[in-house]
Order: structure tokens, then C-alpha cells, then sequence
């Protein structure tokens, strides 16, 4: 029914609590890709101990290539009607794929979306939180409804095997350029409430690595996101802006506007109310 692909690489801190999510799902007939991008730390062996014990799971060994090339290593070797994308140090909700796809095969449709929750640190947040089952074919609202451009994640959703699309290798910020694509070139979308995938946001993560590499995947990836839109005539217009005060380098009063509405914190963690 649905295959999982996870590419794996030097996340020996937090791959086990990912592979127990999934090996433990309520919907049986899954097969869990892992993609080892060449690890040096002592992942292969998790994921060995792990092959050995569940049948579901198949381990494929790749020279580090970036996520974007792990993902697509994935991709070609899935057999599932269906296929999903977990982030090694992320974990799901145990009914979460069962769920999404019932709903995919109730409503016939090409994408099925759950919320997410967000953990940093210490503490967690609704990241995406999704009340009410609603079915669209309609672009506009399926790009808000999944909250694009500003929660562009690939990882919240499954898919038809057949309608997926390769990611962009060797971009760090490849999600961005990936799901306005593929929402515009499927056809029904599904959202199903509560069900969540639970990203875990460390500052070692890739994206949160400052590097010069990765500011300019980001200003690259977005831009080609923008593009698209452009192109397509998506309105967008629901995104957020955020404005950053900093001092030696350091935020120290963040404005995020959305819907009109303002948002202002000190430090990028303590709400402010003005």
C-alpha cells in the first residue's frame, strides 16, 4: 500500500525513536526505505539491528549525496501505490500513515496532509494544525490549505507513487522548490485532521547550519519558488512576512505579519504583546 523513504545520515542521537514510529504503524502493509547517505557515525548499525528484527524494513547503502539524492534513491526503489518521506530525527503519530491513507483512497485523491508539531528544545508548538477533512483540486486552495510558501515541507503528506516528481539534488532547501511543484502537477488533495508528523528543529539540523552554501540554497530555492507562482498565478498572498531586528548578528525583536495579523518576540522566543 505505501512505501517511506528516509534517508539516513549521522543522526545515531535520534534514528531510533523515527524507525520505532514506523515499524510500530497501524497500517501493515508499508515498506520503510531507509537510505543510508553515507553515515560515519553509528547509524548503519541501527539500521541493520533494526532490518534484522522487521521485514518492512529495507536498508539501501549510498555515498553522501545530500537529502535531495537520498530521497530520490528512495523513489526508485518504492513499490507502494502510495509514498510518504520521513526526516531521520522526526518521528509520526502511530496511526498516522492508516490514516492518511483511508483518506487518500476514500476521496480517490493524490495527496493526502496531516498537522505537524514542532519540537525545539525544551518545548513544543502546533506547527500546522489542520480541524476539518477538506477535499479540493483547486491550486489557490490547496497551496493555503497546506500553508505554502511558508510551510513548503514535503514530509506531512503522502502521494501517489505515480503522480511523484525527483527533488532538485545538491539544494539544500530542495522542499521549497519541491512542493509547489507537486501540488500544482497532482490533481486532488486530502487533509486529514488530527494526525501529526513531529519535526524535531535541533541547530544542527541542515537548514539551520549558517553557512555561506546555505544562504545562497535559500535565496536560490525560493526564488525559483516564487517563480513558479508567478508563473502559474498561484496567490500566495496569505504568506507570512517577518522582519528581523538584530544586534551583532543576533535577533533581537522579530515581526511576523500574516492575514493582517502582527506577531512580535524578543529574542525570536518570547511573545510580546504591544
Amino acid at each position: 500500500m505505501l512505501s517511506v523513504v528516509v534517508p539516513v545520515y549521522n543522526v545515531e542521537k535520534y534514528l531510533a525513536r523515527c524507525l520505532d514510529s514506523l515499524v510500530n504503524q497501524t497500517l501493515k502493509d508499508i515498506e520503510i526505505i531507509c537510505v543510508n547517505d553515507g553515515s560515519t557515525d553509528n547509524s548503519r548499525n541501527i539500521l541493520e539491528t533494526y532490518a534484522q528484527k522487521y521485514p518492512q524494513i529495507k536498508v539501501i547503502d549510498r555515498e553522501n549525496g545530500g537529502q535531495s539524492a537520498a530521497r530520490n534513491t528512495g523513489i526508485d526503489a518504492a513499490k507502494g501505490d502510495y509514498i510518504g518521506f520521513v526526516d531521520s530525527d522526526d518521528w509520526v503519530d502511530l496511526g498516522y500513515y492508516e490514516k492518511l491513507y483511508n483518506a487518500a483512497k476514500k476521496y480517490d485523491a493524490d495527496i493526502a496532509v496531516s498537522g505537524i508539531i514542532r519540537f525545539h528544545k525544551f518545548h513544543k508548538k502546533f506547527h500546522l494544525k489542520i480541524d476539518n477533512e477538506t477535499v479540493t483540486s483547486d491550486i489557490n486552495e490547496k497551496v493555503k490549505l497546506c500553508d505554502v510558501p511558508d510551510k513548503s515541507y514535503v514530509w506531512n503528506k503522502i502521494y501517489r507513487t505515480s503522480k511523484i516528481i525527483k527533488f532538485e539534488e545538491g539544494v539544500v532547501f530542495e522542499d521549497v522548490i519541491f512542493t509547489p511543484q507537486i501540488l500544482f502537477n497532482t490533481d486532488k488533495l486530502v487533509t486529514v485532521p488530527d494526525i501529526y508528523y513531529h519535526y524535531r528543529r535541533t541547530g544542527n539540523s541542515t537548514v539551520t547550519q549558517k553557512s555561506e552554501k546555505n544562504n545562497n540554497d535559500s535565496v536560490y530555492a525560493h526564488k525559483k519558488a516564487l517563480a513558479f507562482f508567478k508563473e502559474h498565478n498561484i496567490n500566495v498572498s496569505h504568506a507570512s512576512e517577518t522582519k528581523r531586528y538584530k544586534v551583532f548578528g543576533l535577533t533581537v525583536f522579530k515581526v511576523t505579519t500574516k492575514n493582517d495579523k502582527k506577531e512580535y518576540r524578543l529574542f525570536n522566543i518570547i511573545k510580546v504583546r504591544i
